[in-house]
C-alpha cells in the first residue's frame, strides 16, 4: 500500500516511555489529533490527572488534547499512522496485541531500537513478522527524549525501500526544530541505532572507571568501526554509518549525561552489578539485551567486534572492568 493513497489524519503512539511521550507531544504541536498509548492503566490515570509524565518524563507539560488510553484496540481504531515506541524486549507481546485489531488499514512507523537475542532479527523484521504487508518506517537518530520535547534543535532520519514513503513521514515529524532527513537502508540505519546502546555502554564504564577523555574518544571511534563492519555484512550501507544514524547516534549516546546506556556502563565501571543498576531504574537501557545479541551474532558472522565482546563479558559474564580494559589495549597490533 502507497502511503499517497492514504491520508493522514490522526496518530496514535504505542508506548508511553519517556520517547513515546515526547513524540506525542510533539505531533500533537504539529496539530495532529494524538492518542497515546501505555500498557499500565495506573501510568496513564497519572498522565490524565497531571498532564505530565512523571515516571518517564517529569517537567514537561502534555496539552489535555492528547488522549490517553491503555486500550490498545482503542489506540489503534482511532489513527491512521501508529508509531511504535516501547522497548525491544516487549514489542513481541505488543505486537501480538495489535495483530487482533484493524490494523491493516495503517501506516507505521518504527522507533524500537534493538536487535533479537534468540533470532538476531531487526525490529522492522519483527514487525513485519506479525504485520506483514504493513507500510513502515524507521525513524532513527540521536534524539535525548529532554531536549527535543524542549524544543531544542535535532535531527533524525526516517528510512523506507519506498523513498515516497520516507518523504511522506519526513512531512509529518519535521518542525521548526526537529529536522527529518530520508534514507532508504534501513538495515544499516537500524544496526547503526541498536549496536551504538553497546558502545555506549563502553563508553560508560569508561566514566565510571574514571579513565580519560582519550579513552572515550578511542571507545567512539574503534566502536563506529565494528557497527560499520558488522552493518556492511548484514547489508547495510557504508555512508550510513557515517551519518545521523549511526555516528550521530553514537556521539549522542556515548557523550551525554542523559543517556541511560551510558549511565548503566558508568554504574558497572565503579564495579555494580546489572542486576542491581537495573533494579533501580524506570526506563529500559536497550545496550543490555542488545549486547548479547550483537556478541552472538559476531561470532556466527565471524566478524572481529571486541570492544561488544568484552561488554558482553563484563554484563553477562562477571568480568572486571578493569581487567576488560586492560585486554583490549593488549590486544595484538594491528592497521587502522
Amino acid at each position: 500500500m502507497a502511503l499517497k493513497n492514504v491520508l493522514i489524519k490522526r496518530i496514535s503512539v504505542i508506548g508511553d516511555g519517556g520517547w513515546g511521550t515526547t513524540l506525542a507531544i510533539h505531533l500533537s504541536r504539529k496539530k495532529y489529533p494524538v492518542t497515546l498509548w501505555g500498557a499500565f492503566p495506573e501510568n496513564i490515570a497519572q498522565i490524565a490527572k497531571t498532564h505530565e509524565n512523571k515516571k518517564f518524563l517529569p517537567g514537561f507539560r502534555i496539552s489535555p488534547e492528547v488522549r490517553l488510553t491503555s486500550d490498545i484496540n482503542q489506540a489503534v481504531l482511532s489513527a491512521d499512522l501508529i508509531v511504535l515506541s516501547v522497548p525491544s524486549e516487549f514489542l513481541t507481546q505488543t505486537l501480538a496485541k495489535i495483530q487482533n485489531t484493524a490494523y491493516k488499514d495503517k501506516v507505521f512507523v518504527s522507533v524500537v531500537k534493538g536487535i533479537q537475542p534468540k533470532t538476531f532479527k531487526r525490529m522492522s523484521e519483527i514487525i513485519h513478522d506479525y504485520l506483514p504487508h504493513a507500510p513502515l518506517v524507521v525513524l532513527s537518530g540521536p534524539t535525548i527524549a529532554g531536549e527535543v520535547v524542549a524544543g531544542i534543535p535535532t535531527t533524525a532520519v526516517a528510512a523506507c525501500s519506498n523513498e515516497n514513503l520516507a518523504v511522506s513521514i519526513q512531512k509529518i515529524f519535521n518542525s521548526d526544530t526537529f529536522r527529518i532527513y530520508t534514507n532508504t537502508d534501513v538495515t544499516g540505519v537500524e544496526i547503526g541505532g541498536s549496536v551504538k546502546n553497546v558502545i555506549a555502554l563502553a563508553c560508560g564504564i569508561c566514566d565510571g572507571l574514571k579513565l580519560g577523555t582519550n579513552t572515550k574518544a578511542a571507545i567512539l571511534t574503534r566502536g563506529l568501526a565494528e557497527i560499520t563492519r558488522l552493518g556492511m555484512a548484514l547489508g547495510g550501507q557504508r555512508q550510513t554509518f557515517y551519518g545521523l544514524a549511526g555516528l550521530g547516534d553514537l556521539a549522542t549516546t556515548c557523550f551525554s549525561p542523559n543517556s541511560r546506556n551510558r549511565t548503566v556502563g558508568e554504574a558497572l565501571g565503579r564495579g555494580e552489578k546489572i542486576n542491581t543498576i537495573l533494579g533501580g531504574m524506570n526506563a529500559v537501557a536497550e545496550g543490555v539485551l542488545t549486547s548479547k545479541a550483537v556478541y552472538y551474532l559476531a561470532q556466527k558472522k565471524k566478524i572481529a567486534m571486541p570492544i561488544v565482546t568484552e561488554v558482553y563479558k563484563i554484563i553477562f559474564k562477571n568480568k572486571s572492568p578493569g581487567r576488560a580494559m586492560k585486554d583490549l589495549m593488549g590486544r595484538s597490533l594491528k592497521s587502522e
